[in-house]
């Protein structure tokens, strides 16, 4: 069996600044925004142009909506082996 070392002389030896009362703890209560968001670094010269986040998407949704559409293609047949007679 492995010795465990002693948790109170652990803490003790913490700053009082450093201890956490997780009675006292709540929440994230900023969690659930941060779900909704995608962080995407710009290089240095797009950053220039596009200086917040609502000129970006500005420029983004301008670009989708000029995109051609991708259409479904049916799946193409298969070979059909000719016989020969």
């Amino acid at each position: 069996m492995k010795k465990r070392p002693n948790t109170e002389k652990l803490t003790d030896d913490m700053r009082a600044e450093y201890r956490f009362d997780y009675a006292k703890a709540r929440p994230n209560r900023f969690a659930n925004r941060a779900k909704d968001y995608v962080i995407v670094v710009l290089d240095p010269d797009v950053s220039q142009v596009f200086t917040t986040p609502d000129s970006v998407n500005t420029a983004l949704r301008a670009l989708i909506n000029v995109m051609p559409k991708t259409v479904k293609r049916k799946p193409a047949r298969k070979a059909q082996a000719m016989s020969h007679g």
